[in-house]
């Protein structure tokens, strides 16, 4: 009977023994896979984190791309219609000229224009069926003198020919009708 008390002894004590390592197994197993399902989240996380910086910088490439696409639209439509603004400003700038000095200042600066001082200017005083009919034509340098002596500008630029360097070679005005 002792025998047999000692067999049972053993036996529970063993039994307590794989029911704690049982136990232990199994935390270590539900903590395992704790941090795998974490390891996973972070990864899922990562991803998803990834996908969004992926997607803003396409979203600021193409707003970028808009940007430079609309400023070189800008640009080249200034750049077609900015010798034509600058002359109207010089004509301006000449003819309410304060003084002889700074109306032949900006006649220097808006000689620059030009491919020549000698470059035609030609006004357009009426047009009949499609054909234009012109005033004696003059050069610039004396149009702009006559700017600067008459201290008007009535005629507006209608058409300017420009060079392959981006020089004026040819000026048309149209009188007011």
């Amino acid at each position: 009977m002792i025998n047999r008390n000692l067999n049972l002894s053993k036996l529970v004590l063993l039994l307590i023994i794989i029911f704690s390592f049982s136990c232990k197994s199994s935390k270590k197993m539900e903590a395992a896979k704790a941090q795998e399902k974490a390891r996973i989240e972070q990864e899922q996380a990562a991803k998803l984190q990834k996908q969004k910086e992926e997607e803003a910088r396409k979203r600021e490439a193409e707003e970028r791309e808009r940007r430079e696409a609309a400023l070189r639209l800008k640009e080249s439509q200034s750049t077609a219609m900015e010798p034509k603004a600058k002359l109207s400003e010089y004509f301006t700038a000449i003819s309410k000229a304060a003084n002889v000095t700074s109306a032949n200042n900006s006649i220097n600066e808006a000689l620059t224009l030009f491919a020549s001082p000698d470059t035609p200017v030609l006004i357009v005083i009426g047009e009949y069926g499609g054909k234009k009919d012109y005033d004696r034509p003059t050069t610039i340098r004396e149009y702009l003198n006559y700017l600067k002596d008459q201290k008007k500008n009535s005629n507006a630029i209608t058409n300017l020919r420009m060079d392959s360097s981006g020089k004026i070679t040819e000026v048309e005005l149209k009188k007011p009708f």
